[in-house]
């Protein structure tokens, strides 16, 4: 799996619910179904704070990622575009 592009717009999909929990947060898909589990309360704050960042890279920055992890959580980001948990804002024709 490719890492998911940091320096473009992503959100959660719209019909994403995110429940916080202990151990990070469980996201719940209404349309697919699907139940992800967050085992990281940091990717939980960033995935919390795309809507209000211009980019992914920004939304990192925010929750305090430093540029060696960057690559970790592009890579579990790219995870949850993978199963429709998030999608990208503008994207790109």
């Amino acid at each position: 799996m490719t890492a998911l592009d940091l320096d473009r717009a992503w959100d959660l999909h719209p019909q994403v619910s995110v429940r916080p929990e202990p151990f990070g947060a469980l996201l719940y898909h209404f349309g697919t179904r699907k139940l992800t589990f967050l085992k990281d309360r940091r990717l939980l704050e960033v995935v919390r704070s795309l809507a209000g960042a211009p980019t992914a890279r920004a939304a990192c920055a925010a929750a305090g990622l430093r540029e060696a992890e960057l690559p970790r959580f592009a890579q579990a980001m790219a995870a949850l575009a993978g199963s429709s948990m998030l999608v990208e804002r503008n994207p790109v024709p």
